[in-house]
């Protein structure tokens, strides 16, 4: 069974130089940890958010979720990115960053080689275009008025919801999202919100 998510190990950190050093020693293990930092206005020095993720991706593992420890403390889970998880624009640009300062390491690199084979590099390179599939457009087309209200909606949330759709596991679930995006576009409502508690599906990383 997963382990809870209060189980997993608390690694603190106060420089971005202990982040990198853990990962060096601990990259290859299976378990996530909980990266605790300082919240800005602390009064221990802060390590920015990206540089966590830089790290971690240079090293295999991705970020998921935030938790807010105590009033000067946060944490964020991180773990081994798993196979068959697409890729963002903007941990590819990380990455480009990470491959450009030489900072790469091998564990981290041949993730995104393997990525770079299997599609999940580009998998998501439609959706960060925020283009419309074509059974959505059809859908939206049945549906007076549903496209307009989806042209308005914010990017975030139209990214958010493309994912979601593309992310779908059988073609049953596809068209069963696909359907209630367009119903709920053309009552100006907008589909995979979070909804007392439950989580809408998170962008890829």
């Amino acid at each position: 069974m997963p382990r809870a998510l209060d189980q997993f190990e608390r690694v603190e950190i106060t420089q971005r130089g202990q982040w990198r050093a853990w990962l060096t020693t601990h990259h290859a293990q299976a378990d996530s940890v909980w990266v605790v930092t300082f919240r800005k206005g602390a009064s221990r020095p802060r390590v920015p958010y990206d540089d966590l993720v830089e790290e971690a991706l240079a090293f295999g593992w991705v970020d998921s979720l935030p938790r807010r420890l105590d009033d000067e403390r946060t944490m964020l889970l991180m773990s081994p990115r798993k196979p068959g998880s697409n890729w963002s624009a903007v941990n590819k640009a990380r990455v480009g960053k990470m491959t450009a300062a030489g900072l790469m390491h091998p564990a981290g690199q041949a993730k995104v080689d393997q990525a770079k084979r299997d599609g999940t590099w580009t998998a998501l390179d439609a959706v960060e275009r925020l283009e419309v599939p074509d059974d959505l457009a059809e859908a939206f087309t049945a549906r007076p008025g549903a496209r307009e209200a989806w042209d308005g909606f914010p990017k975030s949330v139209r990214r958010g919801v493309l994912e979601w759709i593309g992310s779908a596991k059988t073609p049953e679930t596809r068209a069963k999202r696909v359907t209630e995006t367009a119903e709920r576009a053309a009552r100006g409502e907008r589909a995979n919100q979070w909804r007392g508690g439950a989580g809408a599906a998170k962008p890829g990383a």
